[in-house]
């Protein structure tokens, strides 16, 4: 019977434990051993002063930046069951015969450094290292047989009668588990007695935290929790005590002044506050990847590590951001939330769901919570709604009104959206309805309510409705047609008209409008921002209040808080139009919510807000509770953490390893111009909310564009001094301190400073041979030119000379011919004179009276004057000259004695006349011309075989001068 009661009894306390959890959960995020490629196993955690994490792994020392993970492995590849990470960037481990410290070296990389030659030779074989503590400025390294003291470069052992089993540090003290002794505390170089119950004999300490100003809590693996008061063991009860003792507690860490997170070997993790009680259970059900725990860390920004035995979760358990899973399998979507009678009510795609809360907390998921169904809503929740002090609930089968831990039908068939009273004013006689078909209309009465039916006139479904305060007129929203307008009966019993509005009455589209009450003004978000009706044009417009905040957002859901902002939702994504926060000269700031990105129900957006601790949004799983008041602040300013530097393309290119260090002046060969740079952030629980901004001084004029990527090459940059800089901001617009690395790119061989002096050299000289040879080439050039230019002038002198000759010689021509025309005419005349002269003569003769004689003695005498006249030799002897230039002058040079009958019978002779043409114009015979020619040869001295007239003709070629 004992047996069996106290299977009862654990029984009873494990279930009652089970509905202690509180109402939401936080964000867990798994990384699975294939994810940071190294063991399952994680042992110990700790993060250093650059935020930095480190996990001892069964495959040796992980680190984690935030967005990359790096394994180091200690000699032999020993397991790293315990680290500690000091504030001088050390970071110290232990594994089985082996004990030291990983630090950067000036390249930044961390490089493993034993200790293990400072142990005595004796002592230097021991099992793994369980334990490390940092106290005053010495090192401890525990493990079952020896504990190593490294204190000024030396290193002292510590040796157990039995062996050690524990060693950590509680408040301001050092202490130790030695089997057989209790608890010991080390003072001054030896280990004193400090507390030697039982108990402690019987399981081994697993963890010391602190618990108020003089008193220590105390963590064993087998018996539970116990205070540790002026070295007195006192056991701390609490109502998991039945799975601490069956489930081990094996590691701890504390989570607030108030809070303990207590890891066992089997059940997870539970979160105890100081009187013991549950607050939280983290295990496989809720998130976790295993629920054998190996340790435990709370990092600087208050969120909970986890090492498990296959894998690593970080718990947000400092997030303003939870889920509440009404239906613990985490399969229900949740559509609806609402506070009512002190009870958390959630409508969820099967039923609704309602656990008790306690208003008396602030932030609602604090709140124990334990969910129940409640009677009679299985199936589709769209709506809760407070009417008239009852809780409606718009179901896919009509309407629910909530009794209790049940709910009763008001009326059934067609589905109901949601539920608006006639008027705010408590009670509200009338209350309309939007559903599947239309309106539907019921009436308060004692309490209760009474259907009065659906109102015909407008049979589409009336997802979103509300009333205008200053007519019985209804405005609703169909999502695919417009915008319809229905005017009732002054008691709502009827519909009297109605009209669509749509694209023709100024709606950007026909489809995406949605209507909503936003500062007491009637809205419509469309799929081009939000708008209003303006009665007076009896057109949809651009709203003037909110059309500014959202510009052409497609918005699908509105909603106003209790303070006056507002939350949206748009694609998916959340955000709220803060009007407590102004920015850029704006009377309001915009806050996006990023980690809900996708986790929002989509096509049937919902958001309850009870106050700014507890606004309630409709997720894909369950409901999501955001704190927005703890997210403003608690969103502070982020870290930037330069990862790795390395140069692409080569091998062990490894530049900088991301542990800082004093860096120095970094030369880098011109084939080493390509960089890859890696960079992240520390704040872990907001990765998905931070962004990063890079800058390349030296190459980029500007900083880049905000973005998630976390990775940046430069390739072939040119010689010169660069210094990487990037900085890391959040969803609020906090920006980090820039993270900045310098380097420099020398220039090649082949560009030096003194092979470019050379270059110039070479340059010059080359630029005056070029120049040198230019200039002969250009002699020559221009010497043939001018050799052919004076070709051309002496071809054009001989042509001009040519043409001068050939026009003299048609000059001369032309005077010759005037010439023979002359001479002609004057042998002519001298012909006809002559024949004149006969005839005169025989008529003198044949005159025998003698009467006309003296007539014609006296034409004789006149023709014999004519005849002896010289004015034609004149004019014959000037053209003459013309035609044969300086004949004369010439000739009587040469021959002074020539008379002038000598000088005509030449310029007859070299006009070739006959001797009878000759001797008419001499008025000789002809034997006086041969006998003149005769004397003429004589004078000129010709030689008997040289012609005459070629002679006078070879005398008058005379060279003509330019």
């Amino acid at each position: 019977m004992k047996r069996t009661a106290i299977i009862i009894y654990i029984l009873l306390q494990y279930f009652c434990t089970k509905g202690q959890n509180q109402t939401a959960l936080p964000q867990i995020i798994n990384y699975h051993s294939y994810e940071y490629k190294a063991g399952v196993q994680n042992w110990s955690i700790d993060q250093d002063e650059n935020g930095l994490l480190y996990f001892g792994n069964s495959e040796g020392l992980l680190s984690f930046d935030g967005k990359f993970w790096r394994r180091y492995q200690l000699p032999h590849q020993t397991i790293v069951r315990s680290l500690k990470a000091s504030k001088d960037g050390r970071i110290y481990v232990g594994g089985q015969d082996q004990i030291g410290y990983f630090s950067p070296d000036r390249q930044g990389r961390l490089q493993y450094h034993s200790l293990n030659q400072l142990v005595p030779a004796q002592d230097r074989n021991f099992s793994d290292i369980w334990n490390i503590s940092l106290y005053n400025d010495e090192i401890f390294f525990q493990s079952k047989n020896k504990i190593f003291q490294l204190k000024d470069g030396t290193i002292k052992v510590y040796l157990p009668e039995k062996k050690w089993a524990f060693m950590g540090r509680g408040g301001s003290r050092l202490y130790a588990q030695e089997h057989g002794k209790g608890l010991v505390m080390y003072d001054n170089g030896t280990w004193k007695p400090a507390c030697d119950n039982p108990v402690l004999a019987e399981s081994a300490v697993t963890g010391i935290l602190d618990y108020s100003k003089d008193t220590l809590l105390v963590m064993t693996l087998k018996k539970g929790l116990f205070l540790l008061h002026q070295n007195t063991l006192i056991p701390k009860q609490t109502n998991i005590d039945h799975i601490l003792t069956r489930d081990r507690l094996y590691c701890s860490a504390k989570v607030n002044d108030n809070w303990y997170a207590l890891g066992t070997n089997s059940a997870g993790i539970f979160i105890v506050d100081k009187e013991g009680r549950q607050i939280q259970t983290y295990s496989y059900r809720e998130g976790l990847q295993k629920n054998n725990i190996r340790s435990l860390l709370l990092d600087r920004n208050k969120n909970l590590w986890t090492g498990l035995d296959d894998g690593i979760d970080l718990i947000a358990i400092n997030s303003a951001i939870k889920y509440i899973y009404p239906d613990k399998t985490k399969q229900v979507t949740g559509y609806a939330t609402r506070i009512f009678d002190n009870k958390l009510y959630v409508g969820t795609s099967n039923g609704v769901y309602v656990s008790p809360v306690d208003l008396s907390q602030s932030d609602l998921s604090h709140s124990g919570s334990s969910f129940t169904e409640v009677g009679n809503t299985s199936g589709q929740v769209w709506n809760l709604e407070e009417v008239n002090d009852r809780l409606l609930i718009g179901h896919e089968d009509g309407c629910l009104i909530v009794n209790g831990n049940t709910a009763s039908r008001i009326y059934g068939g067609a589905g109901s959206w949601l539920f608006r009273p006639t008027t705010q004013v408590f009670p509200a006689a009338h209350v309309l309805a939007g559903t599947y078909t239309g309106l539907r209309h019921f009436k308060a009465e004692g309490g209760g309510f009474t259907d009065l039916g659906q109102l015909d006139g407008v049979n589409e479904s009336l997802r979103f409705f509300s009333l205008d305060d200053r007519s019985n007129v209804v405005w609703a929203a169909h999502p695919n047609r417009g915008i319809y307008r229905i005017e009732l009966s002054p008691d709502y019993t009827r519909i009297t008209g109605s009209r669509l509005f749509d694209k023709k009455d100024g709606l950007p589209a026909n489809n995406g409008n949605y209507l909503y009450r936003i500062k007491n003004r009637l809205v419509v978000t469309t799929l081009s921002g939000v708008y209003e009706f303006n009665p007076a044009t009896a057109r949809f417009e651009p709203s003037k209040t909110l059309y500014p905040v959202f510009n052409d957002l497609s918005i699908q859901y509105l909603h106003e808080d209790r303070e006056g902002n507002i939350w949206f939702i748009t694609n998916k994504k959340v955000g709220v139009v803060d009007y407590h926060k102004p920015s850029g000269g704006k009377n309001h700031s915009i806050v996006h919510f990023p980690e809900l990105s996708g986790m929002a129900l989509g096509g049937y957006e919902s958001i309850y807000s009870w106050n700014s601790e507890n606004i309630f949004i409709a997720g894909n799983k369950g409901i999501i509770h955001v704190n927005y008041k703890k997210y403003g602040t608690q969103n502070t300013r982020p870290d930037v953490h330069l990862s790795q530097v390395k140069v692409t393309g080569e091998k062990d290119s490894l530049l900088y390893g991301g542990y800082p260090v004093k860096q120095t002046d970094l030369r880098l060969g011109s084939k080493y111009s390509s960089l890859h740079f890696e960079y992240s952030s520390t704040m872990f629980e907001q990765l998905q909310n931070i962004e990063f901004s890079y800058q390349l001084e030296g190459f980029d004029r500007a900083w880049s564009a905000w973005s998630t990527k976390s990775e940046k090459d430069y390739t072939n940059l040119p010689p010169g001094t660069y210094t990487f800089a990037v900085k890391a901001r959040n969803n609020l617009g906090n920006e980090s301190p820039a993270a900045r690395y310098s380097f420099e790119v020398t220039r090649p061989w082949y560009s030096s400073y003194w092979l470019y002096s050379l270059y110039v050299c070479l340059l010059a000289g080359l630029i005056y041979l070029v120049l040198r040879w230019q200039q002969q080439k250009h002699r020559k050039e221009q010497a043939h030119l001018n050799y052919l230019h004076q070709l051309e002038l002496d071809r054009n002198e001989k042509e001009i000379v040519k043409l001068k000759n050939e026009k003299l010689e048609t000059d001369i021509s032309f005077k010759n011919s005037e010439l023979l025309t002359m001479t002609i005419n004057l042998v002519q005349r001298g012909e006809v004179l002559t024949r004149i002269r006969e005839i005169i003569s025989s008529l003198i003769k044949k005159d025998t009276d003698g009467e006309s004689t003296p007539a014609f003695r006296n034409l004789l005498k006149l023709i014999r004057e004519v005849e002896k006249s010289n004015e034609d030799w004149d004019q014959f002897a000037i053209h003459f000259n013309n035609v044969n230039f300086d004949f004369f002058n010439n000739l009587k040079q040469a021959y002074p004695d020539l008379t002038p009958n000598d000088l005509k019978l030449c310029a007859y002779l070299r006009m070739n006349l006959s001797s009878k043409e000759i001797a008419q114009l001499l008025n000789i015979t002809l034997k006086a011309v041969e006998i003149a020619r005769y004397r003429l040869r004589k004078k000129l001295q010709l030689s008997p075989d040289t012609n005459l007239t070629d002679f006078l003709t070879g005398l008058t070629k005379i060279p003509i001068n330019n």
